[in-house]
């Protein structure tokens, strides 16, 4: 086992996969199914209920609309399904509405269709994951005081498992999906023979009854109108398929076409099923329980969901049955925020590539999905929950809108296709009038719903929708003409040149260890045309100590003091920068830094940071180019695998075994200035020295000449200059 396995991020999503595993990261249709259809179908586990209990709100007698209502459900689910299938074939990258809206009716209806599906990815999650609580605590009540911080644990766990990859995230909902779809099948089943038998099971609420409204013509008209658009719930999720293109495997356009199919077939038949079976058993779901006449202590005691109702009254109260099928509806409901989790990052990576979305959303993480995506997308849904307090029933108010608004831009985009298609005269002239008719009857369904939706839901909080719309919109605007001012600003042209000329290179220097020496070496194997060390006078202490080290460990390259007075580092150093380029020129100035690569989080903590803080301002100047020399401490080790080392023979000065330019040691100076009184030396020592002094001193000379001398100087603010050891430097 690597040492990067076993850091916490490998531990949560897993080894990094190479690029060549993309394709077998891909989904085929019976994993797709699961990670596509867990919205959708959720919302067939709600999208009856509260059909049928908007109509309650005319009394009893106003169910039986809900056949009718239903069906027109089921007509503008069959109608969006069939169009989202030539959308797929159409527009197969994954841009969905987005992509459709823009390329055929401009830049701002894309935008708009982005901003919604946005938003309504952010509230697929926060409902989701908020009623798969609720149905939680419906089990455990005791568990109620904690809302929030089962939500937010929920929802890191999704993000969890979606970081891993789409692969493993699909395997890992595929079986309470499946299970979902099994046992309300089952349910459904086992209800109609019964009542095929003569003997249909009767739901627990069916004895009450609820007191009618007065309602006027208009009125009674805006009741199905709300019912209908309550029962169009079913239809969310049905445009992630069209969104999610590129995670199919080959040949994607075929395989997410069957899988739309699919999704709607199973969608329109559970549909259908729970409506009958509740309308059949007699199912009344009031918006209160309070509202049901004769319903017992209505305060305290809560009303069984619609499915509670039907699979308490098929197979028996408290049966296994029954906890199997709620158990499957609770996690079909907290997963259907997977749907969200796959389209939310696809959906960035197309706004980014289109340079409407930072470029970070375009990345793929290390387990080959878009995992900026996937973080924002978690983050942001966890505001929500925190802010409205995981509370189903106000985040509810939310929910829709933003899909109806892709629902229509997206299908006006695909008549306008058609149209543009049918100019062309092409040979198959019929099917595409047959497209454009069910495109045609898409647009005018989603469009009412979309406005019935608004009104009824615009005060009960839905207005915060068409808020964080705009905002998006406004945003994504301002990303991509940012983004293309910087490309003009930055694109070659003809008549821009560079011509800097000369070399000189600074190694910043502050105490005299073995990482400065390295950037020492580094700077020498470079061969700029000149060199020096810089250091800062802050402490006056400190630099003495610093001169004193240069000269005893003979380093040749010469030393610069430069004062300051005001205990900065890079104002003063910038203007010495400014100062050299007026003397010789447009050189390039490279300046060396010393970098500590520690091993645990908490040892960035005790480092003061003043080599960035300086780095970033020299960024700034003109003409400088900034070179980053790394030093391993020793508990970079457990992360990295290795540590900075010096080469054998080099330990007492942390420098390579390659021979550096050097020259004979000056006698160490007093605090005064004046030569210290030599040490005694040994004959061997003494004959040593001098023979090494006279093989270097021809080369010695010629060198000085060219680097100064290596004689530490020190730069008053002024810019006066003066040698170590003169009076001057005091």
């Amino acid at each position: 086992m690597t040492n990067e396995a076993r850091s916490p991020k490998r531990w949560l999503i897993g080894e990094p996969l190479p690029s060549d595993k993309l394709e077998g990261q891909l989904l085929p249709k019976h994993l797709a199914l699961p990670i596509f259809a867990s919205d959708a179908l959720s919302s067939v586990a709600y999208a009856p209920q509260e059909m049928l209990l908007i109509l309650l709100l005319g009394g009893t007698a106003f169910l039986a609309f809900a056949p009718g209502v239903a069906a027109a459900v089921v007509v503008l689910l069959t109608v969006v399904v069939l169009s989202y299938r030539q959308l797929v074939k159409a527009y197969p990258s994954g841009g969905g509405d987005y992509e459709v809206a823009r390329k055929n009716i401009g830049e701002t209806a894309g935008l708009i269709v982005a901003s919604a599906l946005l938003v309504d990815y952010v509230l697929t999650v926060a409902v989701s994951v908020a009623s798969g609580v609720d149905n939680i605590i419906s089990a455990f009540p005791i568990l109620n005081p904690f809302r929030v911080e089962i939500a937010v644990a929920c929802l890191i766990i999704l993000m969890a498992v979606n970081l891993r990859g789409v692969r493993e995230s699909s395997k890992a909902f595929a079986i309470p999906t499946y299970l979902f779809i099994v046992s309300i099948a089952v349910m459904v089943i086992t209800f109609l023979i019964e009542a095929a038998a003569g003997h249909a099971p009767t739901a627990e609420s069916a004895p009450y009854h609820v007191k009618p409204e007065s309602i006027a013509q208009v009125a009674f008209v805006l009741l199905i109108l709300r019912a209908f658009s309550s029962g169009c719930s079913a239809l969310t999720g049905v445009e992630a398929v069209s969104n999610g293109v590129q995670a199919f495997r080959r040949p994607k356009i075929q395989n997410a076409q069957k899988t739309l199919v699919l999704l709607g077939s199973i969608a329109i038949v559970l549909f259908i099923g729970l409506v009958a079976v509740a309308l059949i058993s007699r199912v009344h779901y009031a918006q209160s329980a309070c509202d049901l006449i004769g319903f017992k202590n209505c305060t305290i005691v809560p009303q069984r969901s619609l499915i509670a109702q039907i699979a308490s009254a098929t197979f028996g109260n408290n049966s296994v049955p029954f906890f199997v099928i709620q158990a499957a509806t609770a996690l079909v409901l907290l997963l259907a925020a997977n749907t969200a989790f796959n389209g939310f990052p696809l959906l960035g990576s197309v706004l980014a590539k289109d340079h409407y979305a930072p470029k970070a959303l375009s990345t793929r993480g290390d387990r080959l999905i878009y995992s900026n995506g996937v973080i924002i997308l978690a983050f942001a849904a966890g505001v929500l929950l925190v802010l409205f307090q995981a509370n189903v029933t106000s985040l509810i108010q939310l929910y829709i809108i933003g899909v109806f608004v892709s629902f229509t831009l997206g299908q006006s985009g695909m008549i306008r296709h058609w149209l543009r298609l049918l100019k062309t005269n092409p040979p198959n002239r019929r099917n595409i009038r047959v497209s454009l008719t069910i495109n045609s009857v898409g647009a005018t369904f989603t469009a009412s719903v979309l406005i019935i939706v608004t009104i009824s839901k615009f005060l009960s909080g839905a207005w915060l929708v068409f808020v964080m719309m705009p905002i998006l919109f406004l945003l994504m605007f301002g990303v991509n003409r940012y983004y293309r001012d910087v490309d003009k600003e930055i694109e070659a042209d003809p008549t821009t040149v560079f011509g800097a000329k000369g070399d000189h290179a600074i190694v910043l220097v502050g105490k005299l260890q073995k990482p400065v020496l390295k950037a020492l070496d580094y700077a020498i194997a470079a061969r700029h045309d000149s060199i020096e060390a810089v250091h800062m006078s802050i402490e006056e202490s400190e630099t003495e100590k610093l001169q004193q080290d240069w000269l005893e460990q003979n380093i040749e390259v010469p030393l610069r003091i430069i004062e300051s007075p005001y205990r900065e580092v890079a104002t003063p150093l910038i203007k010495y920068i400014k100062s050299r380029r007026e003397e010789h020129g447009a050189e390039v100035v490279t300046i060396y830094t010393p970098l500590f690569i520690v091993g645990h989080w908490w040892e960035s903590l005790l480092h003061n940071h003043k080599g960035r803080r300086i780095r970033n301002q020299l960024m700034l100047v003109h003409g400088v180019v900034i070179a980053v020399v790394p030093w391993l401490l020793d508990s970079s080790e457990l992360i990295y695998g290795r540590r900075s080392r010096p080469l054998p023979g080099a330990d007492r000065r942390g420098e390579p075994s390659r021979p550096i330019r050097r020259r004979p040691v000056s006698p160490p100076r007093t605090a005064t200035g004046k030569p210290a009184a030599p040490k005694a030396k040994s004959g061997a020592q003494l004959s040593a020295e001098a023979k090494r002094t006279a093989e270097k001193l021809a080369a010695d000379k010629r060198e000085a000449a060219r680097n100064g001398g290596g004689t530490p100087t020190i730069e008053k603010p002024g810019g006066e200059k003066s040698p170590v050891g003169s009076t001057k430097s005091k």
